[in-house]
């Protein structure tokens, strides 16, 4: 768009080039960029498929042209990295830039994507001084958001002089926020909404069995369909179950077959997939890994999939032709409870079906209850036999059920979204930021506070909290006061607040508790066998949870214990009350309990942020585990793909958070390792990361990613998979675990019986074999490489009692099947004393 202030020349410019590249603009379209080029406020309120993604680019390329600076937000780091990578193929790779708190890309660039906390916290640090001209919003409707809709508000709050644009399929009644956003900025707030859809939706309450209502969508062309439920389980199983109902042609399946081509279905789930999407089921939710998301969602936008079962993340990200959305229920488990869908939850859902440029009409079918369903299969069954209909006994809802039913669809479908709640917050780290801009602080809060979408009490309450805050802050010495200045004409000034240092850069962006994790790491004892899973403990300390592997940790250590319970006698009662103690392993705690309660007497910010002690990547490296096996040991399948994001971000933290000096040999192996494990079950998830950096668009790129690079790439990373197998090995060993050993070596001809043999030979010299840190060091295993023969000799010494050393396990690493196969694959040969 060539520079220009004209807004007719510059709408023009915009709407040549849309028609360019074959998009005319709706009417809502045309609007909402009319105004965005005479510099009003934009709230865009349409419904899903109205191009709302085409006016955030006018937003875009008015601001470019004019030499402004703009910024994209939106909810989740993925969607942000879609955007960027969509406006890279509009701008230029020179143009747009991304900052997520994991990675920043480009950041000076005129055109900024990032996640809503990272210009909220630029706002607080900055004020109406930040270099932001352009804010678009997207999902703005998580501005109610419990947890995170402050960071929705504050820009609103604290940047008078940018132009917004606010997007959303479901904002209902906005009034109040575009009211108050005209007053602030000093320009009109236009409010495009009320928008009929360019694709009609059609809406039934279905009193068939979900089987038959598929296979009536299915042969009334009302394919694709996503089938919407509310667990992940349950949507992997109604998969499963729709395998019985024939979807494809056989043209239709090679057709898959060949857009799969070598995709690498490398975990137990992956495996399962396979047969679905080869049946034209998807499955999609947020527990899978990345790799098999895009995989669905590549297929499904080549209409190569009939049904998709997936969870209600439909409502943000994936982004697929869908004609039709069947919702299992009306209800949903919250965290806390069940309780029906909002009318915002229910439209988003509702909003998918039917996609512009695919489709002239889109369908929302509601399954109705199970009893329900019986109940109406029954009374159609009696037919008109007044005895049969007497006979009748009607199915009652299950205890605890959640009532729900055509009324509440008929309810929700005229209902309009819920006005947007003020989420406001008051913490350690904005007061901090807020105090960073330099001013008058004191006003700068007052303002923050008092200008907020939040009632008066609420207001009151927040002020009461920032007061208590800053006087931590001045106690610890964060903040000074500096009093005693006066005016020229003798009237005392406000005093000065400041920090007494200041703010690093990525402050309260990327990990916020890495200062204390810095601090907690001089704790450690560099001599101590144990220092470089210690290292990981603390580093783990400072990253999310993963709730559903400490779930399920917590699970088997509870089972565990149980079984030793049992063992010793206890009796039901005491078990069950000694069980409330036994959770998920939390290696350091006490240490790293009292190191943060000294670290927040100095630096109070960091109770705003939690400290969570877990083992999860120091759990896979002690029992030298390959994902599949940490996976398939903690019954993980449904949530392979949260376990690999968590180590990938592990990888990330362990890598750039530890300082170089601290990175023994051992560490060192260990973060190889994790990022090679990572790697070689999604690449994508690191190389997108390393993608970013050189940004290249490839429209048409196969469905199949290319696969990971070979696992002999990295000689430390294989390393450490080696002495992995061969530690494996030494664990049964000391278990003498035969079946476990023979499962391992059988197949490539080391069975029961030379396990069995060498299991006698060995303990009839040494009563035990050692598992500690000594056992499984890098020095405990010798290597000889013989490349060119394609195979590595190794030699595993077992850590006997007696500190002999004299038994070792004798294995060939087979290199091209290692390679093949994305780990290291180890034959037994033989074990024995020297």
């Amino acid at each position: 768009m060539p520079t220009t202030d004209d807004p007719d020349a510059a709408y023009t410019a915009f709407a040549e080039w849309a028609e360019e590249r074959g998009t005319a603009l709706y009417p809502a379209q045309e609007e909402a960029v009319l105004e965005i080029v005479t510099g009003a406020n934009v709230v865009l309120s349409t419904p899903t498929g109205t191009g709302k993604s085409l006016v955030a680019i006018a937003a875009h390329a008015v601001a470019t042209a004019r030499g402004e600076v703009s910024y994209y937000t939106a909810p989740i780091k993925a969607l942000v990295s879609e955007k960027f990578f969509q406006l890279v193929d509009v701008f230029g790779a020179e143009n747009v830039g991304m900052v997520t708190g994991d990675t920043s890309v480009n950041a000076d660039a005129p055109i900024i994507c990032c996640t809503a906390e990272i210009l909220a916290n630029l706002a607080l640090r900055h004020g109406e001084e930040a270099l932001v001209d352009v804010v678009i919003m997207d999902e703005f409707h998580y501005y109610a958001d419990t947890d995170r809709g402050w960071a929705w508000q504050v820009p609103l709050l604290t940047l008078p002089r940018a132009r917004f644009l606010l997007m959303s399929a479901t904002l209902g009644d906005v009034t109040d926020i575009a009211d108050d956003l005209e007053e602030r900025t000093g320009r009109p707030v236009a409010k495009v909404t009320g928008v009929e859809r360019p694709v009609p939706l059609f809406h039934s309450y279905e009193r068939t069995p979900i089987h038959e209502t598929v296979e009536e969508l299915l042969h009334t062309d009302k394919a694709p369909v996503y089938i919407v439920h509310f667990s992940q389980a349950a949507a992997m199983e109604r998969a499963q179950a729709l395998m019985s109902i024939k979807m494809l042609s056989r043209e239709a399946r090679d057709e898959i077959a060949d857009a799969i081509g070598e995709f690498r279905f490398t975990t137990a789930f992956g495996k399962s997939l396979s047969r679905l999407v080869r049946s034209g089921i998807g499955v999609h939710h947020a527990g899978m890994l990345p790799k098999y998301r895009r995989l669905v969602e590549q297929l499904a936008g080549r209409g190569l999939l009939r049904v998709i079962c997936g969870t209600d993340t439909l409502g943000v990200g994936i982004n697929v032709p869908i004609r039709t959305v069947l919702l299992t229920a009306l209800t949903k488990f919250d965290g806390t409870k069940m309780r029906q869908l909002t009318a915002r939850e229910f439209h988003q859902l509702a909003g998918r079906a039917g996609r512009a440029g695919y489709d002239t009409a889109g369908y929302v079918a509601v399954e109705a209850p199970e009893h329900e369903i019986e109940n109406a299969r029954a009374i159609e069954k009696a037919g008109d036999d007044p005895k049969k209909k007497r006979k009748i006994i009607r199915k009652k809802a299950p205890e605890g059920f959640v009532s729900w039913g055509e009324a509440s669809f008929e309810k929700l479908l005229a209902a309009e979204p819920e006005p947007l709640t003020s989420r406001m917050q008051m913490t350690a780290s904005m007061l901090m930021s807020i105090i960073s801009r330099g001013g008058d602080a004191l006003s700068d809060v007052r303002d923050l506070i008092f200008s907020s979408h939040e009632p008066r009490v609420r207001k009151y309450a927040l002020a009461r909290r920032a007061i208590e805050i800053f006087r931590t802050l001045v106690t610890a010495e964060v903040v000074e006061v500096v009093h005693g200045d006066v005016a020229e004409d003798g009237t005392p000034l406000r005093p000065i607040i400041r920090l007494t240092a200041p703010l690093q850069h990525d402050f309260a962006l990327n990990q916020p508790l890495s200062p204390f994790a810095l601090a907690a790491l001089d704790l450690l004892d560099p001599a101590s066998p144990e220092y470089a899973l210690d290292i990981v403990s603390v580093i783990e300390a400072t990253l999310d949870n993963p709730r559903p592997v400490l779930s399920q940790q917590e699970y088997k250590a509870r089972g565990d214990a149980v079984g030793a319970m049992k063992a010793e006698g206890i009796e039901y009662e005491e078990r069950m009350e000694l069980l409330e103690d036994v959770t998920y392993a939390k290696p350091l705690e006490e240490l790293l309990t009292a190191a943060y309660e000294t670290f927040a007497e100095t630096q109070p910010w960091v109770r705003d942020y939690e400290l969570k002690p877990k083992s999860v990547v120091r759990d896979m490296a002690e029992r030298a585990m390959t994902f599949g096996e940490f996976v398939s040991y903690y019954a993980l399948g449904r949530s392979e793909g949260l376990v690999l994001r968590y180590l990938g971000d592990a990888y990330r933290a362990l890598r750039h958070s530890v300082p170089e000096e601290l990175k023994s040999e051992e560490l060192l192996d260990i973060v190889e390792w994790l990022g090679e494990l990572v790697r070689q079950v999604d690449s994508s998830l690191l190389d997108e990361w390393e993608r970013l950096i050189n940004p290249t668009i490839d429209p048409e790129a196969p469905v199949a990613p290319p696969p990971p690079p070979s696992v002999l790439r990295n000689r430390r990373a294989f390393t450490v998979l080696v002495r992995n197998e061969l530690f494996r090995r030494v664990q049964l060993m000391a278990l003498e675990d035969e079946q476990g050993l023979m499962e391992l070596d059988g197949p490539a001809g080391f069975g029961l019986a030379q396990w069995g043999d060498a299991l006698d030979a060995y303990y009839a010299q040494h009563d035990s074999i050692g598992t500690g840190p000594d056992a499984r060091s890098a020095r405990m295993l010798s290597i000889e490489e013989r490349p060119d023969e394609g195979v590595w000799h190794v030699q595993q010494i077992l850590d006997d009692p007696e500190g002999d050393h004299d038994w070792r396990i004798f294995a060939d690493v087979d290199l091209a099947a290692s390679e093949e196969e994305g780990v290291a694959v180890v034959h037994v040969t033989r074990v024995a004393a020297l």
